[in-house]
């Protein structure tokens, strides 16, 4: 297992490295290959999450027997993420998350809300932090667990540089020492290892902070109120206490001499890479666009299909111009979105910069889609849209999350509208 880790590990860095591929003929055609990964998550996807979806999001816990088949079929874990990283366009991890979230969103992100977890731990660790951590992040396909992410607290939403949550550095011996509260902790307090983002100096604001992995079992961590949502309800949400959490110095995500370099430059007033929370958002926004454009293409589909057999008036009602034009117009906007989130993957795995908040976009748009499509959905589908007997209902709850979380739709706004003009926009 752990040369298959370490294998994984370094094929990942070895992608990271590679030179970009030479200049092909523009061409928006799949590889095979992604085409295949696709129709084997559309499979899982159809077969295992669509029918467990409304059990599961009525039982608000998370699906470990679907989370199971995932990783013992290869879906779920780390050489499945390297694999699909791997890929030189940057869309496979794209590709991957629309099928599995196009099945259901709450199931969907029981599975790959790890990711986010190991984002953290790539954007800010070293090679070795990745091959140790990652693999506990996931278990094995016989006891899968699950990882977390914390960076919101109760009074540090939009605002990650307002954290409260504090490290403190124990140099006798060697140790973190961490107190604090997250808030809306995807699989907070379930999670085998959880990433938490904190504050090492707080005069320094966003530039002070640091990424920590508190390992499995460790004293000090405790799972505070679980949230009831309005959506996405088979993924677990909580809230993380922190109470004296002591983890040993290594597991300061990049090592202290890089924190105290890049301290030292916020002090002297020099600039720096992203703090540690933004530099994780930066990597998942377009993927994260692409899970919410399963949830819109999986609400037009519906609605598509209920529009030719519905008949009133004594036609189907799809023959009307008010019902097809809208169904043009969820198509159109998906498929524009789509582009929109490919792209943005696109230029993020071949190291182009995002001058105008490309990473944004995606989301944004995706996001925004996604509200508007499942909502028109409803509408196409009349009383039987309102109610729990058609998915439709599931859907646009599940759908309004992302234009909240990872990120709200006025700060994506924000973000593009300073990176287009170069003004320093409130």
């Amino acid at each position: 297992m752990e040369a298959t880790v370490a294998g994984a590990a370094e094929a990942v860095a070895a992608a990271d490295a590679a030179p970009p591929p030479e200049e092909a003929p523009f061409s928006m055609e799949l590889t095979q290959d992604q085409r295949d990964i696709r129709e084997w998550v559309h499979g899982f996807a159809e077969r295992t999450v669509r029918p467990a979806a409304s059990e599961w999001d009525e039982r608000e816990e998370t699906p470990w027997p679907v989370i199971q088949e995932a990783a013992q079929i290869g879906l779920y874990g780390f050489e499945a993420l390297a694999q699909f990283w791997a890929d030189e366009s940057g869309i496979m991890l794209p590709i991957v998350n629309e099928e599995l979230f196009w099945g259901d969103a709450g199931i969907g992100m029981s599975i790959m809300g790890t990711t986010l977890a190991v984002a953290g731990i790539y954007s800010a660790g070293t090679l070795e932090q990745l091959g140790e951590w990652v693999p506990q992040c996931y278990g094995t396909p016989e006891e899968p667990q699950v990882g977390s992410f914390c960076v919101s607290e109760p009074g540090a939403g939009s605002d990650v540089s307002s954290l409260r949550t504090l490290a403190r550095y124990d140099e006798a011996k060697d140790e973190w020492v961490l107190n604090g509260q997250k808030a809306w902790a995807t699989n907070g307090g379930i999670a085998n290892v959880h990433v938490i983002v904190a504050s090492v100096d707080r005069e320094l604001g966003s530039r002070g902070q640091a990424a920590f992995v508190i390992p499995p079992a460790t004293p000090g961590l405790e799972m505070g109120t679980k949230v009831k949502k309005h959506g996405i309800r088979a993924s677990h949400t909580a809230d993380v206490f922190l109470d004296d959490c002591r983890v040993p110095g290594s597991c300061l995500l990049g090592g202290k001499e890089k924190l105290d370099e890049r301290m030292a430059r916020a002090r002297e007033g020099r600039s720096g890479r992203s703090q540690a929370a933004m530099s994780t958002f930066e990597v998942s926004r377009p993927t994260v666009g692409a899970q919410a454009l399963g949830i819109a293409r999986a609400a037009y589909e519906y609605a598509l299909d209920y529009a030719k057999e519905r008949e009133q008036f004594g036609r189907p009602i799809i023959e009307n111009q008010a019902i097809a034009f809208t169904l043009a117009d969820m198509k159109m906007e998906i498929d524009a979105a789509r582009m929109l989130v490919w792209r943005a993957s696109w230029m993020g795995r071949t190291g182009k910069p995002f001058e105008a908040a490309e990473g944004s976009m995606s989301k944004l748009k995706a996001g925004e889609v996604a509200t508007w499509a499942t909502e028109r959905a409803i509408q196409i589908l009349g009383g039987n849209g309102y109610t729990r007997e058609f998915p439709v209902e599931r859907m646009h709850r599940d759908a309004k999350i992302y234009t909240i979380f990872e990120g709200t739709s006025e700060i994506q706004r924000l973000v593009i509208a300073r990176a287009i003009s170069g003004r320093p926009i409130r």
